[in-house]
């Protein structure tokens, strides 16, 4: 991206395009004001229209949008918003239309030809990092709130943008600088009594950190699973409820339900909130000896979506023993996550799943009844704990939920801990000063302090036009 100047003042709808009650094309630079005069008209009163010199800091005005001859474009407000106090940092200019495609289109086109150029993909976001408004972890954590689809990823989208993660990054880069600067007093004169310097035992300061990293650490996968949300394979023979838990759990008729074994010949996605986490639901074909090569198809999609499952819904039928197919089944999941669901419990029960139980000892098992609604809420408190995994409430401490960022944490931890060995191990203090920098640098690609530009722009230019 080319390097933002004075007289460089971009433009772009701001809202998404389509029919609505409101559309917003924004403006950022210092030409913001002078083009605004030039497009916008104010209502001078009694149905006569002016184009005035001064717009008022941040004072919303009614009137038209006129191109050059004076026709009108739109009825409009608009507000003019002088920097730095704005979310660029920048002198910003907002004019509000009818969310109608072309009017939206024909003020775009006017703002353009008074000198505005087109915002390239998260300008306006960058504009605001480069200007020092935002660090780099809320600028992401901008496209996070804009994408969110729970209520679980918007509250955690929203603790990063107002720089819960930044805080505590920069709380724990504060005592690594302190403790990196003596690191390199002791190196340079070692001959100097100990007890001058702030920290006795350098090497302690350096567990604490860690915890400090690993305790941010620990909520990435639950922050994984808020932010991009979890899939959660039904697998089990036919008629044991796969469809029938699907549409309970979905809310509405999504697969076919009948006693006929072999109606569900493909995979049925639906994405759906648990307990604010967003799940994409398969509901799979039921797995048995195959009649036909239509549902041949069908169940070799269900071994393939079983295998790439973040989570497996294990089905099997209280009235009915489990057989050689859940047994297979059972022996597929292994290790991965699963919940054994012993439906129709509101039939006579009479199964022994002993033998599947001791195949998946760490399953977590539930008795519920699909068709009575029961257990229902259990299978969602055990998804809530999976997720979190007992470490860390949404509401209780901030989630990791970036993978950037749970990388070079990680990365961090890493340098600290050779750091440490170091120092323990009285090493030359010049290794533990080498890493407590590399440590130093990656903490700061959280915040954009020390992120490559590359790196930059490729962040932004995930960003929506307009934000």
């Amino acid at each position: 991206m080319e390097r933002i100047t004075e007289e460089d003042t971009i433009a772009a709808v701001a809202t998404a395009y389509g029919e609505g009650g409101i559309g917003i094309v924004k403006l950022s630079g210092t030409g913001a004001e002078h083009i605004l005069r030039k497009v916008f008209r104010k209502n001078a009163g009694r149905g006569s229209l002016k184009n005035a010199g001064i717009f008022e800091d941040r004072r919303l005005y009614y009137g038209r949008v006129a191109d050059e001859s004076g026709e009108t474009v739109d009825e409009a407000l608009a507000v003019f918003m002088r920097g730095p106090h704005t979310y660029t940092g920048e002198d910003v200019a907002e004019i509000d239309c009818h969310g109608s495609v072309i009017a939206l289109r024909k003020t775009l086109a006017l703002v353009l030809r008074e000198g505005a150029r087109l915002a390239e993909p998260g300008e306006f976001t960058k504009r605001g990092f480069l200007n020092g408004r935002i660090d780099l972890a809320q600028a992401e954590a901008v496209m996070d709130v804009v994408r969110a689809k729970t209520d679980a990823a918007h509250n955690a989208s929203v603790a990063q943008l107002e720089g819960g993660l930044s805080a505590k990054i920069r709380e724990i880069e504060k005592t690594l600088r302190g403790l990196l600067a003596e690191i390199s007093v002791r190196a340079e004169y070692p001959e100097e009594d100990a007890e001058e310097f702030s920290f006795t035992d350098p090497a302690e300061v350096l567990s604490a950190l860690k915890a400090e990293i690993s305790q941010l650490i620990s909520t990435a996968a639950a922050g994984k699973a808020v932010r991009d949300g979890l899939t959660a394979v039904i697998a089990g023979r036919p008629n044991v409820g796969k469809s029938s838990l699907l549409n309970r759990l979905a809310g509405e008729a999504r697969a076919i339900v009948t006693e006929v074994p072999g109606t569900t010949r493909d995979t049925i996605e639906e994405t759906v909130s648990v307990r604010g986490i967003p799940v994409n639901l398969v509901d799979t074909a039921g797995i048995r000896a195959a009649d036909g090569i239509i549902e041949e198809m069908g169940i070799f999609r269900s071994w393939d979506a079983l295998n790439r499952a973040d989570l497996i819904l294990f089905m099997l039928s209280a009235a009915a023993p489990a057989g050689a197919k859940d047994m297979e089944i059972a022996r597929r999941i292994g290790e991965k996550a699963a919940i054994i669901l012993l439906n129709k419990t509101d039939l006579p029960v009479c199964a022994d799943i002993s033998a599947v139980r001791r195949l998946l000892p760490k399953a977590e098992l539930i008795e519920i009844s699909v068709k009575e609604n029961k257990g229902l809420n259990e299978l969602e408190s055990a998804i809530e704990r999976m997720v979190y995994a007992g470490t860390v409430r949404q509401n209780e401490s901030l989630l990791v939920t970036n993978a950037r960022h749970a990388e070079l944490l990680r990365q961090a931890f890493a340098k600290l801990e050779d750091a440490e060995g170091a120092l323990r191990n009285d090493m030359p203090p010049e290794l533990a000063e080498l890493d407590l920098r590399e440590a130093w640098e990656c903490l700061g690609g959280v915040t954009g302090e020390c992120a490559r530009e590359d790196i930059i722009d490729e962040i932004f230019s995930g960003f929506c036009v307009g934000k």
